[in-house]
């Protein structure tokens, strides 16, 4: 689709772009918003929210039109974009909201993803600070988690760049233009995802940030640890460990040169395993034993949750030791479903040189 220029006056003289992004899909996105923008002369800044400090966050000017784009994490916006929009500066701005979220493609046929209760909950806050929500927008960008499906192949990725770059200059020219867009709205069955977003909130995002692990591959070049938005990665026994700060947004997986970095599928089965059969098995037999058995449901959740949490993070430091031990590294490594190439194709979203025509 060529590009064009719209003959209008004027609807906002600067948009500002808060981004956050894994392995390229939300900054694609931005970019292409913000080509459109200042095709028609408008001003338009970009920011990085990994890049900038997050506790002191600028004012936007006055009349600047304001635009978060972020992955879904768990059917939410992950707690860096959530947590910055909470920061957010009060103010009578206008707001869009745009998410990337799993898309795949059957025949030329793409299936959305799902947004949950992203919008919803971003909109609610925007709204208690004085902000007025614009439009919103779902991008459905090739899905990257590699941890839970197999890799898309180079037709796909090719084809969702392809078509979401179309819809979302067709989208910014609408709202350079002053209209106002809410579609997305209609996807009222987000809602019923509300719970799985809030478990995966509290406690089902420290147990995934525990999935990642760097293979017997690993040349210790660093870059996993230096690149890491959210400085999640750190040096232990001589080589990378993934803490519970992890966003699980897979720009390490994606960008390391050796793909030593894998998504440790077998061991993951193994803790369930043993947390289940032996360790909540033994929980509830002492503490039935010399306190009040829990029988309240949501109590029962909660404690689950915190149990696992611990467990895993001490599983983790576990596995993480005998990695040092080859065999036992090799056990993990081929129990890995990321290992094998038709299930682990690494992914980063492309450069317009490498989608166009």
């Amino acid at each position: 689709m060529e590009n064009r220029t719209i003959n209008t006056i004027k609807t906002y003289k600067k948009i500002i772009i808060y981004y956050f992004s894994g392995t390229g899909n939300a900054k694609n996105v931005a970019l292409w918003f913000s080509q459109v923008a200042i095709e028609n002369g408008t001003e338009c800044q970009i920011i990085n929210i990994a890049q900038i400090d997050r506790r002191s966050i600028a004012q936007p000017e006055p009349g600047a039109l304001v635009v978060f784009i972020s992955p879904i994490h768990g059917f939410n916006y992950p707690p860096i974009m959530l947590n910055f929009i909470f920061n957010f500066p009060k103010g009578k701005n206008k707001v869009v909201l745009m998410n990337t979220r799993a898309g795949m493609l059957i025949g030329k046929f793409i299936t959305p993803g799902l947004t949950g209760i992203a919008f919803y909950l971003s909109a609610f806050i925007l709204f208690l600070k004085g902000f007025s929500i614009k439009a919103i927008m779902p991008v459905d960008m090739p899905s990257n988690w590699i941890s839970l499906h197999p890799g898309l192949n180079v037709r796909t990725v090719k084809y969702l760049h392809q078509r979401n770059k179309e819809r979302v200059e067709v989208f910014t020219r609408k709202i350079i233009q002053g209209k106002h867009h809410f579609k997305a709205l209609i996807e009222i069955y987000d809602l019923l995802l509300a719970p799985i977003a809030l478990g995966y909130f509290v406690a089902g995002r420290f147990f995934l940030a525990k999935t990642f692990y760097a293979s017997g591959d690993c040349n210790n070049c660093d870059l996993c640890i230096k690149s890491c938005p959210v400085k999640a990665i750190k040096k232990v026994d001589n080589r990378p460990f993934w803490t519970f700060n992890c966003e699980s947004c897979m720009q390490c997986m994606s960008n390391c040169p050796k793909k030593a970095i894998e998504t440790g599928h077998g061991y993951i089965a193994a803790f369930v395993f043993v947390f289940n059969a032996i360790i909540l098995v033994a929980f509830y037999k002492f503490f039935n034993n010399y306190f009040i058995p829990i029988e309240n449901t949501f109590l029962k959740v909660v404690v689950e949750s915190v149990l696992s949490i611990v467990f895993i993070g001490i599983w983790y430091r576990l596995v993480h030791w005998l990695l040092s031990i080859r065999i036992v590294e090799r056990i993990i490594v081929f129990t890995s479903l990321t290992k094998y190439k038709w299930w682990g194709r690494r992914y980063k979203a492309l450069k317009e040189a490498e989608y166009k025509n």
